[in-house]
This record gives C-alpha cells, structure tokens and sequence, in this order.
C-alpha cells in the first residue's frame, strides 16, 4: 500500500508499506507511476522499508513499474528491501531484474 509520496531534485520517492500482494494496491500503485510519468517524472524510487511481506503479485507490480518506465525513458530504483524480500528475489531471480539501493541516500545518489 502506498504510504508516502515526496520528491527530491526532480526524483519521486514512493514509500510502500505493509504487505504488496497484488489487488487494489496493483491499480493504485501503476496509476500513480502513470501520473507521475504523465509529468514527465520519470526518475522513481521505491522504498520498500516499511513493507511487510511482498508475494508473485507484489513483484508482478514493480516489473511492471520498471517496464512503463523503460518504455518512456526512465528508470526506478528499489531501496530498503528487508532480508525476506532480497530472498524472494534471489529464488525469482529476479536480482538482477532491479536496481537495488541500501537506503535512500544511496538511491537519490545513483540517478
């Protein structure tokens, strides 16, 4: 579920918490990607901190994400992903399909 929104030098930072599993949360999650690239915002990143637990569907949401801002020429970067998640993406290996940032600083330094 989207908890926060912020942005920092022209770069969106949405703050996920809970549990991602697909659902309401798929649609509210890509409509707001949409707005924001209908904006011409296309630097995104998603801090994970706060999230709980995330299942095939949650992930299903962020590929999504990555790709409709490959397609209009950006890129999003995840950040604070909790041991639990890092090993979904390990299983999925999905590693490889993400840019992966420790904590935020280092994620706002990489674009």
């Amino acid at each position: 579920m989207v908890n926060q929104v912020s942005e920092q030098n022209d770069i969106v930072i949405i703050a996920l918490s809970g549990k991602i599993m697909g659902g309401p949360e798929a649609g509210e999650i890509n409509e707001q990607i949409n707005n924001f690239i209908d904006k011409g915002k296309i630097k995104i990143i998603i801090d994970l901190e706060n999230v709980e637990w995330m299942n095939s569907s949650g992930l299903g949401i962020l590929i999504g994400v990555i790709t409709t801002l490959k397609n209009n020429g950006g890129k999003l970067i995840v950040t604070n992903i909790s041991e639990r998640i890092m090993n979904l993406l390990r299983i999925t290996k999905l590693v490889s399909v993400f840019d992966i940032e420790p904590d935020l600083d280092s994620a706002l330094a990489a674009f």
